[in-house]
Order: structure tokens, then C-alpha cells, then sequence
């Protein structure tokens, strides 16, 4: 079986380090290279057909408002199916402490039963929040291995880190 490798990620103007920062990539998006370079799994963007702006500060008031309203974004596309796939690495940045609403709109697509669900995380000082909680009550039937957390500013020298986390999931 294959693995798949689903991630959310926001370029443009994001809180890095201390300071607003313009990428040109995403912090998970580089993330979700790293993981698809040392286990050579599949790649899916996860996308809202309404993105968020460039802006950082609007981008967060908007993700804060579809937070509160539990909002489904709709999305761009999915994965052929997932059946093919026994593990899933899902990436996201956190956003409210949890994961964007897109990724809840992907999670709740499929059925995830019996797949390993290893989720990992950019963040700049929240870690995974409650995102694991939120993961394994969508997923009830799959089995959710310990979370990565990334800070943002470090995710290109993350390598080692990422490369520690995927050996011991596969515990």
C-alpha cells in the first residue's frame, strides 16, 4: 500500500518569527516536500475554492470567522479515493488552535477507518492545539499517531526533526 502525503498550505503574507513574512511557499507546503522526499508519498493539496487573502491580517480574521461559524470550505478537488492508501501524513498550519476548516471539510470526505493518520503542524508557538483531538473525533475508526509540531521559522532546517518523527510512527 501507498502512502499519501495531504496538506493545507498558505503562501504569501504569514506570521513568521516574530515578524510578518511574504513566502513565496508555504511553511507546511515545505514540510509536506521534506516528508514527500524521504518516504516518496503521494502529494495532495488541500484547497479552498475561495482562498484566503494575501493579507495577513484579513487572512486571519477570515479563518477566525469561518472557525466560528464552523464553516466547511468548499474545496477545489480531492484524491481519486483513498483506499489505496494505508498511511496519511496531514499537514496544516495552526490556525485557532486547530487545523483550518478546509482540512476539516477533506477529513470528513472520506472514511478514514483502519488508515494511521500522522498529522504534523507549522506553528509559531501554538503546537497542535487541539487539532488531534478534532482529528480523532472525525476519524473515530482510524488510527491517530503522536503529531509533529514544526515552528514555522525553523520548517527549512527541519529535516532531521521530520526524519526522527516518520521512524518512530513506524513503530
Amino acid at each position: 500500500m501507498a502512502d499519501l502525503i495531504a496538506y493545507f498550505s498558505r503562501r504569501h503574507e504569514n506570521y513568521v518569527s516574530g515578524t510578518i513574512q511574504n513566502l513565496n511557499v508555504g511553511n507546511t507546503e515545505v514540510a509536506a516536500g521534506i516528508i514527500q522526499r524521504l518516504t516518496g508519498a503521494d502529494l495532495f493539496k488541500i484547497e479552498p475554492w475561495q482562498e484566503y487573502s494575501k493579507n495577513y491580517n484579513e487572512c486571519i480574521a477570515q479563518a477566525q470567522a469561518d472557525q466560528r461559524r464552523d464553516a466547511r470550505p468548499e474545496l477545489k478537488g480531492y484524491p481519486a479515493e483513498t483506499g489505496q492508501y494505508n498511511r496519511i501524513y496531514l499537514g496544516y498550519p495552526n490556525y485557532w488552535s486547530t487545523m483550518p476548516m478546509a482540512v476539516f471539510t477533506f477529513l470528513e470526505h472520506f472514511d478514514f477507518a483502519g488508515k494511521i493518520i500522522l498529522p504534523f503542524c507549522t506553528h509559531e508557538g501554538s503546537g497542535l492545539g487541539s487539532s488531534i483531538k478534532d482529528i480523532k473525533r472525525l476519524c473515530p475508526d482510524s488510527i491517530v499517531k503522536k503529531g509533529l509540531e514544526i515552528r514555522g521559522g525553523n520548517v527549512q532546517n527541519s529535516e532531521e526533526e521530520i526524519r526522527d518523527w516518520i521512524w518512530k510512527s513506524q513503530k
